[in-house]
C-alpha cells in the first residue's frame, strides 16, 4: 500500500510540472541516450569505417551532410558547378539550403565557432520542435498521449539529427509552428515561416499542396465552422507563396550559375552514384519506380517484385491515413499535412538510406501510436524506438562503408 501511496504521489508531482519543463527531462534524457549510442558507435568503429578507427564523438557529429552545410558557411555557393570527365555536374552545394549554415555562421561567430553553434542549433531546434509537437497533438489526442508522442519524438530511430549539424531540427520546428498556427486559425503568422522553411530544407512545395487541400477542407465544411474571407485570402497567399518559394531555390542557382538546370542537375548527381547508366533526366514519381526495381534486383528478388511491392505500399499507406482510427484521431490537418509530404516525396525523391531522414517531418503522426493506453503498448513502442536509433546510428556512423550506409 505504501509503495502504491509512493507511486501515485511522484505520477501526481510529475504531473504538477509545467509541461514544458517536463518535455525539457524527456528530451534531456533523450539527448543522453542518443550520446550513449554515438560513445559506443565510435567505440565500435574500425579502421574500413569512414571515420576510421575509434573516432571522437565531436568526428560523427560533425559527419556526412554537416560537412557541405560547413563548407557553405565557410566558401558560399559556387558561381559555376563543378564538371565531371564526361561533363556531367557532380556534387556540389547547391544541393543544401542556405538558412541553417548561415545561422550557424552568424552564431559562430560570436566566438563559439561554426561546429558548436550548427550543434547548439539543432538541439535547441528539437527541444522546441518538441514542445509545439505537443501543444499540436494535445486538443486531438488529450495530455497523457501527447506527452507519450514526444516520448516517442524524443528517442526516435532518428533522434540523432537532433545533435548532429543538420538542418532538419530547425526545419521541423518550423513545420511543426506552421501545423500550429493553422490548427490555430492564425493563418496571417504563417508568411514567414513559409518563407523560412523554403529555405531551410525542401519541402515548401508539399506545404503548398496542404494549404490547398486544407482550404479545401474548409471551404466543404464552411457550414460546420465558419470560414472568414480574409482567412480564404491568408490560405491562398500563403499557399501561393510556397509555391513561388519552393521554386525560388532552383531559379536562385540558375541565376548565380548560368545554368538553368543548376539545381537539377546538381540533385540528379546524387542519383547517378546508385544507379549505372542513369540518363540524368527527371520526370515525376521516376525515382521510386526505378528504385523498385534497384532494389529488389539487389535483394535478388527481380523488378516485378518491386513493383507490386511499391504498389502495394502506396495502397497501404492511403488506407491508413483515411480509415485507420488510430490516425484519424490526429485530425484532418495532421492527416492531410502527411499526405501532402508523402506525395511530394514520391513525385521527387530516388529511395535509398537516407528515405529514413526524410521521413522525419511525418513525426506528428506519433500521436497515433500514442493513442493505445495500454503501458505495455507504449513501452514497446519506446524500446522500439531505441533499439532502432542504435541499428541507424551503429550502420551510419561505426560503419558507414557501402553505399547504403548514409545518412
Amino acid at each position: 500500500m505504501a509503495l502504491a501511496e509512493v507511486s501515485r504521489d511522484r505520477t501526481r508531482g510529475w504531473q504538477r510540472l509545467p509541461a514544458a519543463m517536463r518535455i525539457a527531462i524527456i528530451y534531456l534524457i533523450g539527448r543522453v541516450i542518443t550520446t550513449g549510442l554515438f560513445a559506443g558507435a565510435a567505440q565500435l568503429s574500425t579502421a574500413s569505417s569512414r571515420y576510421g578507427e575509434r573516432p571522437r564523438l565531436g568526428t560523427l557529429l560533425m559527419g556526412w551532410d554537416a560537412q557541405w552545410y560547413w563548407y557553405i558557411a565557410v566558401h558560399g555557393y559556387p558561381s559555376s558547378l563543378p564538371l565531371d570527365e564526361a561533363g556531367q555536374v557532380t556534387q556540389n552545394q547547391w544541393a543544401f539550403m542556405p538558412v541553417y549554415p548561415y545561422l550557424a555562421r552568424l552564431l559562430g561567430g560570436t566566438g563559439i565557432g561554426w561546429q558548436v553553434a550548427a550543434i547548439l542549433i539543432s538541439l535547441v531546434s528539437g527541444y522546441l520542435a518538441a514542445l509545439v509537437l505537443y501543444l499540436l497533438l494535445r486538443p486531438r489526442i488529450g495530455a497523457i498521449a501527447s506527452m507519450w508522442a514526444v516520448v516517442f519524438f524524443a528517442n526516435a530511430p532518428l533522434a540523432a539529427m537532433f545533435q548532429v549539424a543538420y538542418a532538419e531540427s530547425l526545419f521541423l520546428l518550423m513545420l511543426f509552428a506552421a501545423l500550429w498556427l493553422v490548427a490555430r486559425r492564425r493563418y496571417a503568422w504563417l508568411y514567414p515561416l513559409v518563407l523560412l522553411m523554403a529555405f531551410t530544407r525542401p519541402g515548401a512545395l508539399a506545404f503548398a499542396l496542404f494549404l490547398a487541400l486544407h482550404g479545401i477542407v474548409r471551404w466543404v465544411r464552411r457550414r460546420d465552422e465558419r470560414l472568414r474571407p480574409s482567412e480564404v485570402v491568408h490560405i491562398v497567399l500563403n499557399g501561393l507563396l510556397a509555391a513561388i518559394a519552393g521554386f525560388a531555390w532552383p531559379v536562385i542557382a540558375a541565376a548565380v550559375t548560368g545554368r538553368a538546370d543548376a539545381y537539377m542537375a546538381t540533385e540528379l548527381s546524387w542519383r547517378r552514384g546508385w544507379i549505372t547508366g542513369d540518363d540524368g533526366s527527371f520526370a515525376p514519381f521516376r525515382g521510386f519506380w526505378d528504385a523498385a526495381a534497384f532494389w529488389f534486383g539487389q535483394w535478388g528478388l527481380g523488378a516485378t517484385a518491386g513493383y507490386i511491392a511499391l504498389g502495394a505500399l502506396v495502397v497501404l499507406i492511403a488506407a491508413l491515413l483515411l480509415f485507420g482510427p488510430r490516425v484519424r484521431r490526429l485530425g484532418t490537418d495532421v492527416r492531410l499535412w502527411s499526405a501532402s509530404y508523402l506525395l511530394y516525396l514520391f513525385a521527387v525523391f530516388f529511395p535509398q538510406s537516407s528515405v529514413f531522414r526524410l521521413l522525419l517531418p511525418l513525426s506528428p503522426l506519433w500521436g497515433a501510436a500514442a493513442v493505445p493506453r495500454s503501458r505495455t503498448w507504449r513501452c514497446g513502442v519506446l524500446a522500439a524506438c531505441v533499439v532502432g536509433q542504435w541499428w541507424w546510428i551503429y550502420n551510419m556512423y561505426a560503419l558507414g562503408n557501402t553505399f547504403w550506409q548514409i545518412p
